[in-house]
């Protein structure tokens, strides 16, 4: 993380879009994100895949650069990394590039995303593009246990579908149905743009709410369905094959509206199993040899968190394995987890962060999560030093909400009775 301090400015364009520009001292690279709360959970059921074609399709050209040759190769001229993400909680579109391209890359990534042209026949040759990359999924196990364990943590909640969609739901869309979804989420109210990093080339504020102003000014969008009540199932895909996936999902009793809980959860999921020192790793890799890979992450939705074990080993050693991982939460339910072994997390788990700080795209895709999820404005700083000032009580606390009621996921060869 650069050495001083960072500056932070906030404006509000005349659609609603919130501006939010944040400087990174040493840096000569700026990053454009423009995000919206148009994630996978704000579809509806027969809607399920579109967010993430939209994002596809919007590449397609816009007014001023009509195609994507003409996107592509403005991007490649700047020296710029052009992309996008959909995930359950949003849709971000992104350019980085040295500082001195700042008026070029708004130009550019405000024309395509905001006046995407959406022609037909981009979406019919794109739709089987879309579609490829479902069936690639399908074809990997370890995604196919992700799929897995949202539908036994969610079942039929927005949260239990993927993001891509099922088939079928990319060959029924219409141009019509994706124009409509786009007017109804796609809400300067909800959105955003995030200019980060060496902010000295950035046109004036009146410029950059001209570009922005290129987004029509549409009606806040409602509130989607919120988080279910936990009734976790165990699914079981079988495949006859000699290696297992392994997937495992908790909900804490945490507070997600409070960030200094949030932090709290972070450490606890580095050490559980977030490093080569965790519990996880240290017990079931590295001194039973049950696995090669063995981990934890934790997410934060708006209305509720997530822990998640992942293992991907040998199938006779899966059910093992399972066991005395969840045994390992148990221990650090009851007995919390030892002064040094916080210690060492919290100071991994910052360490990481102070890292991915150095990257202005690293820092504007955070600040879009804050923002959307939570509402909050937040710049490195900030964000290492509330998880510098966690204690070893919070994170106590936090392994102490962590209750035995899980849902289980696996590819391989067995069934859903082992895991009782």
């Amino acid at each position: 993380m650069p050495q001083s301090a960072t500056t932070q400015t906030s404006t509000v364009a005349a659609n609603g879009l919130t501006v939010r520009t944040i400087g990174l001292p040493g840096t000569h690279a700026l990053t454009v994100l423009l995000a919206f709360d148009a994630g996978a959970r704000t579809e509806r059921q027969q809607e399920n895949g579109m967010a993430h074609f939209l994002e596809h399709l919007v590449f397609k050209g816009g007014e001023k650069y009509p195609n994507h040759q003409a996107i592509n190769n403005t991007a490649e001229r700047l020296g710029g990394v052009l992309n996008a993400y959909t995930s359950e909680d949003l849709v971000a579109f992104h350019i980085t590039v040295r500082a001195e391209s700042a008026p070029v890359a708004l130009d550019l990534l405000t024309d395509f995303v905001a006046r995407p042209r959406l022609e037909a026949s981009e979406l019919e040759r794109e739709r089987g593009v879309v579609i490829q990359e479902i069936n690639r999924a399908y074809d990997q196990p370890a995604m196919v246990a992700e799929y897995l364990i949202d539908r036994a943590a969610f079942g039929d909640h927005p949260l239990g579908r993927t993001v891509l969609g099922p088939e079928e739901n990319l060959r029924a869309f219409t141009r019509e149905g994706i124009v409509s979804f786009r007017q109804r989420r796609w809400s300067g109210a909800h959105g955003f743009a995030f200019l980060v990093g060496n902010v000295d080339h950035v046109p004036d504020e009146d410029t950059v709410h001209e570009l922005l102003g290129r987004f029509a000014a549409l009606p806040e969008p409602d509130a989607y369905e919120p988080a279910p009540a936990f009734a976790p199932q165990t699914l079981v895909e079988q495949r006859d094959t000699n290696q297992s996936h392994l997937r495992m999902l908790y909900r804490p009793g945490l507070e997600v509206s409070d960030r200094r809980k949030r932090a709290a959860m972070a450490i606890y999921t580095t050490l559980l199993g977030g490093s080569m020192s965790s519990r996880l790793f240290e017990e079931i890799r590295e001194r039973r040899g049950l696995c090669y890979s063995v981990s934890a992450a934790n997410h934060n939705f708006s209305d509720m968190p997530i822990l998640q074990l992942s293992s991907g080993l040998q199938s006779d050693k899966c059910v093992e394995a399972y066991t005395r991982m969840r045994e390992i939460v148990g221990e650090l339910r009851n007995q919390g987890p030892t002064e040094d072994e916080f210690l060492r997390a919290r100071t991994y788990a910052a360490g990481r962060l102070v890292l991915a700080f150095e990257n202005s795209g690293a820092v504007a895709r955070y600040a879009a999560s804050l923002a959307i999820n939570f509402g909050e404005h937040s710049d490195p700083d900030s964000a290492v030093a509330t998880l510098d000032a966690v204690t070893y009580d919070e994170v106590r606390e936090i392994a102490a909400s962590v209750a035995d009621e899980l849902a289980i996921a696996c590819v391989g060869p067995h069934e859903a009775a082992e895991f009782n």
